[in-house]
């Protein structure tokens, strides 16, 4: 069972923050991903701008049939302030609480979030993949840094991120016609493993079915529901 590591206090300021992102990305790792993947994960993570109140869903799936194992629904408060690029210090501890309680482990954990399309390189699931030495997918629904040029229209196109002359992901389109979804590496996981398991995962919507659910879950704890 994998427990987080203990790499830096929660207690920071935003530009302890920073600095911890520029410390910590030394230990991010983008090898190619060898090992089976049986189960694959989604999570997901919500908040009103303006409330402490956070929202964090866990759900398991096996691979690659894609059916639901387990899952873990949480409601907590943020005790960092809401800064962009800085979200994981906001967003991880809630995570980490409700992986804490997960019983079925995955492989690989897909996050609704940015890894290495980030300003320092180092996004959420970066962040969530060094402490938990676990392989992490970023799989956004928008672009927070980096450009890419014309994707053809056909499903499992893709296209370059780039962002300051650096691919930090890929533009995928996941459904003939649909918006792409923003692809990048965390931890323990290559670029092409990653757009792989991200296209494996999606058979009939735009989102991954892994972050899919982990946002349907997410949707019911704030109705009150889960």
């Amino acid at each position: 069972m994998k427990t987080p590591r203990a790499l830096h206090d929660w207690n920071l300021t935003p530009s302890e923050a920073i600095e911890v992102q520029k410390r910590l990305r030394s230990l991010v790792s983008n090898e190619p991903r060898t090992k089976e993947v049986k189960r694959i994960a989604g999570a997901d993570v919500s908040f009103n701008k303006f409330s402490e109140t956070i929202y964090t869903g866990i759900v398991v799936l096996s691979f690659p049939e894609l059916e639901i194992i387990e899952s873990v629904g949480i409601r907590s408060v943020a005790k960092f302030p809401y800064v962009p690029g800085l979200l994981s210090f906001r967003e991880t501890p809630s995570l980490l609480e409700a992986w804490e309680r997960l019983e079925a482990k995955p492989d690989v954990l897909m996050l609704d979030g940015q890894g290495m399309a980030h300003p320092r390189r180092f996004g959420f699931a970066c962040h969530v993949g060094v402490l938990l030495d676990l392989p992490t997918i970023g799989c956004a629904k928008s672009i927070l840094v980096g450009e890419h040029g014309e994707l053809d229209p056909a499903a499992g196109s893709q296209t370059p991120l780039i962002d300051r002359g650096e691919q930090v992901g890929v533009a995928l389109r996941t459904k003939k016609n649909v918006t792409p979804v923003y692809v990048s590496t965390g931890h323990l996981i290559d670029l092409a493993s990653a757009v792989d398991l991200v296209l494996k995962s999606a058979p009939k919507y735009r989102q991954p079915e892994p972050t899919r659910q982990a946002h349907l879950l997410v949707n019911r704890i704030r109705r009150g529901e889960s």
